[in-house]
């Protein structure tokens, strides 16, 4: 069996000391472009690869960042965490993605399998962190960025969209288009998310002297919405408007209103959903929606979690405002403006 290159070898073929052959094979290390010219020329010759396990041991940085995440159902997330991997994969760092339920049962031992794997740091996407969880990591030095999902801990940085703001503009949009009976399908309410679109909502029609004919738990989940629909669309006295927690649920809103209790979107009932995902403006829906401006929301947990890694001790708690779509799904007031 041929004995394993390594980087002893490449410093000798190459001429140079083996902390040469190390710097050019360490992201965002410096090394001379002559340097690196012929240590990637006698790697070549050699066959050889660096070893990150082995690596991380000296250096005691892996190059690893853990995604966790819990709800791929929804499409806004598979993008998200392209975007989250893309973008660390350009910063030199390498990804596991792990997938959890969104509860601490679950969710515990896959941050355990983390920390073992001694990943740098940690994003989570519509994950909560509990705080022995938080604990847990605090303890083993990892760094946590939460996605999409805010939390009441100082310790923790987190990256959303503006929710209140956004649950404000529906209930102004709706208003503003001559809705009288306006429901709201919430997001899952033990989440900040949910709680804050829907907090942003009721507050905002509360301004305009009203209060929505019901708010109900949808909980991020299409068959609970779709029954949440029969419910409230199946009576006489019928909402004329929804806001839905976000677009997963909000499509199936409408096929439940379309295709079984035979109601036209927008004539009969307006809705509006929450993420922009990209099915909600196909032909088929062409959904009203509030964008969550996703790539901008990459940006921040990337730089939030990377200057953790890099020794800021001061965690972020960033809010991105994103706009209205306004498409077909809901009654257009004339001149509204966000």
């Amino acid at each position: 069996m041929k004995d394993k290159v390594t980087s002893i070898d490449v410093a000798r073929r190459a001429g140079v000391s083996q902390s040469a052959v190390s710097r050019v094979f360490t992201p965002g290390a410096s090394a001379s472009p002559k340097t690196i010219e012929k240590v990637r020329k006698a790697a070549e010759e050699l066959g050889y690869r660096p070893n990150p396990i082995a690596r991380a041991m000296i250096t005691g940085k892996s190059r690893i960042i853990g995604l966790v995440v819990a709800y791929l159902d929804n499409q806004f997330y598979p993008i998200a965490l392209e975007r989250l991997s893309r973008s660390l994969q350009a910063r030199g760092y390498h990804v596991l993605i792990f997938l959890a339920e969104n509860a601490t049962a679950e969710v515990a031992p896959v941050m355990e399998e983390l920390i073992a794997y001694q990943v740098d740091g940690i994003v989570t996407a519509s994950v909560t962190m509990t705080n022995d969880l938080t604990n847990l990591c605090e303890a083993a030095g990892i760094p946590v960025v939460m996605f999409n999902r805010g939390q009441d801990d100082p310790r923790l940085s987190e990256v959303t969209s503006d929710n209140v703001a956004g649950g404000r503009t529906v209930a102004n949009y709706l208003v503003a288009g001559g809705h009288e009976r306006i429901a709201h399908i919430a997001g899952l309410q033990e989440a900040s998310t949910g709680r804050d679109r829907a907090r942003g909502f009721v507050e905002a029609l509360a301004d305009h002297g009203r209060t929505p004919v019901a708010v109900v738990d949808g909980r991020y989940d299409r068959d609970i919405a779709s029954a949440l629909t029969r419910e409230l669309f199946g009576a006489a006295d019928r909402p004329d408007a929804v806001f839905v927690g976000n677009d997963h649920m909000a499509l199936a809103v409408m096929d439940t209103l379309r295709f079984e209790l035979g109601l036209s979107v927008p004539d009969d009932v307006s809705v509006v959903g929450y993420d922009d995902v990209p099915i909600a403006s196909w032909a088929a829906y062409d959904l009203t929606t509030i964008r969550q401006p996703v790539n901008r929301m990459v940006d921040a947990t990337v730089d939030a979690l990377l200057s953790r890694i890099e020794g800021d001790t001061e965690p972020r708690h960033i809010l991105i405002p994103g706009p209205l779509i306004q498409r077909g799904s809901a009654r257009k007031p004339k001149g509204f403006k966000t």
